[in-house]
């Protein structure tokens, strides 16, 4: 018995100094061979914006798979999934004011909206809705309006306001509330879980049933084109897309820097007579009503049908080249598996990457994955109990701060263990979850369907201040030095989840929470 014990205590001995040998050439060829933001640079300054439908992404999937193949990764592919909509993009964008002054205007064109019919110059009408209407009192004020924005270029809304920020947001989390919100016994709420847009009264209409009334108004009346306030400092830009995606249900729709809506918008007050010259080439792409998700493996030894997945999502909106949402999460999700190939780990379980498409659009890549693939605990499919986990990476370009992943709190603890030896990274431990609730990003398609998902809570840095889905989301904004160390905590936690006898503990049947449906997105207007 006495010998037994101590075989069994020599084997957990060597199993820890392999680890920590493992560790180390994690981290050294994490810092001294990088590759992180020579991908970077391919994925944003050459197939960037890689909005969900276009060739910018579908290229830029196909060059990541030929990418991972010469680092010797396997069964490289792109796995098609039906996005049904053809795929847009922008071409030429130009604005000028040329009455009562010239000057250039700095925008974004709306994603899915038409081109103007070639250079066109017009005058400006600023078109203010009654705040919250009614059915009654929308359709009563744009039948008063018609005949004001047939032939002109339309501002719609009020110039807002942006108040300046006195107290800026820190740029790293405190480490006592990392510690705090990753507590494995009382974990404090993220300030970003769950939030939701207010419910219109009453009677009323919703801001996007009003916005959608707004574009079939606009095309019938015949204006020449839209302009909408970019509502955000020092020019940053957000532009997402026509909700219909039909191009035929909206008018040339650009969004404009506040300070380039303010301007415009008084000196129409100030009754000036005021001309837009305006230009604007889209292109669309009836192939890209089918997206592609790509993927690629190290091959497993002894539990070879068994999978690590780690993933991002490689689409991103047009505004920008995508660097902090999401390219430097799908350059760190490749370097991570690469730096497991280069050192010459023999994995026991397949590593697989995937980089989704259609994240921005409502996780539609990765949920098409989860489906074809696992299927769900209530109706598994054959791949279901293969899964030993997936980890995911999103939101910008700070340290990983914690784990959270879906399933018991042993869960949690294996990763807690397994990102021990890294908290001179900033990394405190991990927690559980219980929520089947989508939305976020990928990981919660894994969730949602009974899987062990884990989520990556980064530093803010200026994610939700500057980059997040702005005309700021460029490689400049991205740390070096930080995502470096992300790439080696994935790697670690990749080959902890590997290397394990058993798979991450899950949820038994009678254990599993009941589905939650989709948490709903703030409103965002066309």
């Amino acid at each position: 018995m006495a010998g037994s014990v101590a075989l069994a205590a020599m084997a957990v001995r060597a199993d820890d100094a392999t680890s920590r040998d493992v560790n180390w050439r994690i981290r050294r060829e994490a810092t001294e061979n990088s590759h992180i933001m020579k991908t970077l640079h391919v994925l944003t300054d050459v197939y960037g914006p890689r909005l969900t439908g276009s060739p910018n992404l579908k290229s830029a999937g196909e060059w990541a798979i030929k990418q991972m193949g010469s680092w010797g990764f396997t069964n490289g592919r792109l796995e098609s999934w039906d996005f049904g909509n053809s795929g847009w993009l922008n071409q030429r964008f130009t604005a000028h004011l040329v009455s009562p002054v010239n000057d250039a205007l700095v925008g974004e064109v709306l994603a899915w909206t038409p081109s103007t019919n070639g250079a066109v110059t017009a005058s400006v009408v600023n078109l203010i809705l009654p705040e919250r209407p009614s059915q009654d009192e929308l359709t009563t004020f744009l039948a008063a309006n018609a005949l004001a924005v047939k032939g002109k270029m339309v501002l719609v809304g009020r110039h807002q306001i942006v108040p300046m920020a006195m107290n800026p947001v820190n740029k790293r989390l405190d480490t006592a509330e990392a510690r705090s919100r990753f507590d494995p016994i009382n974990p404090a709420p993220s300030p970003f879980a769950n939030r939701t847009p207010p419910t219109p009264a009453p009677g009323r209409l919703s801001a996007g049933q009003v916005s959608e009334q707004l574009d079939k108004f606009l095309v019938d009346s015949g204006a020449v084109a839209r302009f909408n306030d970019a509502g955000r400092e020092h020019g940053q830009i957000r532009a997402f897309n026509n909700r219909t995606f039909d191009l035929s249900k909206a008018v040339p729709t650009v969004v404009l820097r506040n300070e380039d809506f303010g301007r415009i918008s008084r000196l129409v007050a100030d009754n000036r007579p005021v001309e837009i010259a305006l230009d604007v080439v889209n292109a669309t792409y009836p192939d890209g009503k089918t997206s592609y998700n790509a993927v690629a493996e190290i091959p497993g030894s002894d539990k070879a049908k068994e999978v690590v997945m780690l993933g991002a999502h490689l689409d991103s909106w047009h505004a920008a080249t995508g660097a902090t949402d999401n390219g430097i999460g799908s350059a760190v999700t490749m370097e991570a598996a690469r730096i497991l190939k280069a050192i010459g780990v023999t994995p026991r379980r397949t590593i697989r990457v995937a980089l989704w498409s259609g994240e921005e659009q409502g996780l539609l890549g990765s949920k098409a994955y989860v489906k074809a693939h696992f299927g769900t605990a209530e109706e598994p499919g054959p791949e279901y109990d293969t899964l030993a986990g997936y980890i995911n990476i999103d939101t910008g370009t700070g340290r990983i701060r914690g784990l959270t992943v879906f399933g018991p709190g042993e869960a949690a603890t294996v990763l807690r263990k397994a990102v021990v030896p890294f908290a001179d990274l900033g990394v405190v431990g991990a927690i559980s979850s219980k929520s089947r609730r989508t939305g976020g990003t990928d990981h919660t398609s894994f969730n949602a369907a009974g899987l062990p998902g884990i989520g990556t809570q980064l530093d803010p840095m200026e994610y939700q201040t500057h980059t997040w889905h702005t005309n700021l989301d460029t490689y400049e904004r991205i740390v070096e030095d930080d995502v470096k160390a992300q790439a080696t905590v994935i790697a670690a936690v990749v080959y902890e989840l590997a290397m394990r006898d058993e798979k991450l503990p899950r949820f038994t049947k009678e254990e599993m929470p009941k589905v939650e449906p989709p948490a709903t997105p703030a409103t965002r207007p066309n």
